[in-house]
């Protein structure tokens, strides 16, 4: 039977934020220290630990199936892969930041100064779109120090909250991309590992649907409940349970989680009281 093989980061963030996916997605993962492959029991897949930088050109040489990568190193790495689905989690952006004695925080800026970064295909492709020249410093890993140590004026770094910046003296000027962990595939995936990705895709949109939205439930008025249908987004119409109380029912629904605060006060004003928001482990819509 044929297996689908994923790779994730061996270590760190992204690694953590992966397993967490696969395992809501009902996957069983029993890890070995120090295992860099290791075979799933209830499902058709096999996963592989491996180095960040490199699964772009594992999934290219078809080493790898699929994998949870960074979308920024997609983009960077420039492979023959495709991404097929944002995963919502690693949400971080490439920035330039340069030294914050600095009051000049124009594109402008960057015209003749030297610049260090682990990303430099996606800084060049940024810098001869906004028809700046500039000279590029590769380097790989404490990109932040460059400019006080003399190596550069200015650097582009992945930025999550700044404060690595701010540590060293640096500020944030330009954004050149956000990214966040999507699932990548090879170009090259036989119809049976097609058929494995899909129903492993049909997990995590259901995995990914319960995250961002939640299970809405209220009492309120029988004349109120047209008012508040109307209110709330549903999936299809919300579900009216009839209340012990004469003239009062139940209104259940779902709700995408960053629009309850903008309702809330209209379904109030509408006559809804206890009002109740209940997370959701699966929703397949």
């Amino acid at each position: 039977m044929s297996k689908l093989k994923i790779a994730i980061q061996k270590s760190g963030r992204l690694n953590k934020e992966s397993l967490k996916l696969l395992k809501n997605c009902g996957i069983s993962i029993n890890n070995g220290k120090d295992q860099l492959k290791v075979a799933v029991s209830n499902f058709p897949i096999e996963i592989l630990y491996l180095r960040n930088d490199d699964i772009p050109q594992y999934i290219e040489d078809g080493v790898v199936d699929i994998a949870i990568v960074g979308e920024n190193l997609l983009i960077e790495k420039q492979k023959k892969i495709v991404s097929i689905k944002k995963l919502g989690f690693s949400k971080c952006r490439l920035s330039i930041a340069i030294p914050s004695k600095y009051d000049n925080q124009s594109i402008g800026f960057l015209e003749g100064k030297r610049i260090a970064t682990s990303y430099p295909n996606t800084l060049q492709a940024f810098l001869n779109k906004n028809n700046i020249k500039a000279d590029i410093h590769e380097i790989s890993g404490s990109v932040e120090i460059a400019p006080n140590i003399g190596l550069s004026d200015a650097i582009c770094d992945i930025v999550s909250s700044g404060s690595t910046l701010f540590k060293n003296g640096l500020q944030e000027t330009l954004t050149i991309l956000k990214s966040e962990a999507v699932l990548a595939k090879s170009i090259n995936l036989s119809a049976p590992k097609e058929a494995i990705l899909s129903k492993l895709l049909f997990r995590i949109d259901a995995v990914l649907n319960a995250k961002n939205n939640k299970y809405i439930l209220m009492n309120l008025p029988n004349d109120s409940i047209e008012r508040v249908s109307k209110i709330l987004p549903v999936l299809k119409s919300p579900t009216i349970l009839p209340l012990a109380k004469a003239g009062w029912s139940s209104l259940h629904s779902v709700i995408k989680e960053d629009k309850f605060w903008e309702v809330i006060d209209s379904l109030k004003e509408a006559g809804a009281e206890g009002i109740l928001i209940i997370p959701i482990d699966k929703m397949v819509i």
